[in-house]
């Protein structure tokens, strides 16, 4: 099998890879930094034998994501991690325009152009996994981080909809989404915001995260609390999740 992990320099994707080469499983790593995907690329085949492709490129820019595609199509990937992503925390009418456009077009057109055509290709062949990268953060408003909960948002309801499609066109294909809530990644330097709550061990998400795709489960969690958070949310009205949510970020520190 073959995967291809996106936003692999760090964080969560760098450890879903790891998860997979684990597995026997050779992977094409992609992000921006190419000297970070060199460094991933000696460690999995040091320690896993697996083959690894890098590809250096910046999904916020639209022909990029396509001519990712283009380059690995050939290999007949059989799992799609749709990891890259980053967040911009802030009042929306004092965050940053441009760096805020260039998250919408990584963590919503990115997401949706590469879901959509590997999907495609899946469904073609009647199997493939794909997992896509979410947060808690999609089943609820998001004052002060309202752009990255809402890109969130668009990635739960999206899986949550072709999942569906999926079982009824009785598809071997398996979509799921990972909504986790904060992990111990450089999530936070980069949306420039500390978190309040001790955050979730990324390796073990990872793990937990691979072993849970590969059981077919379609929305997955880090823990009970994440699972508990996410029915409460379902539970209460939109403006008390939105009054909650604007108290908990308004406690957040910024750097």
């Amino acid at each position: 099998m073959i995967a291809l992990v996106t936003g692999a320099s760090s964080g969560i994707g760098r450890d879903i890879a790891r998860s997979l080469a684990k597995r026997g499983i050779n992977v094409v790593i992609t992000a921006r930094r190419r000297d970070r995907l060199a460094d991933l690329k000696e460690e999995l085949i040091g320690k896993y034998g697996v083959k690894v492709m890098c590809i250096s490129a910046d999904l916020s820019k639209e022909d990029n994501v396509f001519k990712l595609y283009e380059a690995v199509k050939k290999y007949n990937i059989d799992i799609l991690i749709n990891n890259a992503g980053f967040g911009v925390f802030g009042e929306f009418t004092e965050t940053n325009l441009e760096r805020e456009l260039d998250m919408i077009n990584v963590n919503i057109k990115a997401f949706h152009i590469l879901f959509k055509l590997f999907l495609r290709d899946f469904k073609k062949r009647g199997c493939g996994y794909i997992l896509n990268t979410a947060s808690v953060a999609g089943f609820m408003p998001g004052p002060c981080f309202s752009s990255y909960y809402a890109s969130k948002a668009y990635i739960v309801r999206m899986t949550q909809a072709v999942a569906e499609e999926l079982r009824a066109a009785k598809s071997g294909v398996h979509v799921s989404a990972l909504c986790p809530g904060p992990v111990s990644t450089e999530f936070s330097e980069t949306a420039r915001v500390k978190f309040g709550i001790k955050p979730y061990n990324s390796e073990k998400l990872a793990e937990h995260a691979v072993s849970k795709m590969f059981e077919r489960k379609h929305i997955i969690c880090d823990s009970c609390v994440t699972n508990g958070l996410i029915v409460l949310a379902k539970l209460l009205p939109d403006c008390v999740s939105a009054f909650v949510a604007r108290l908990f970020q308004s406690k957040r520190e910024r750097f």
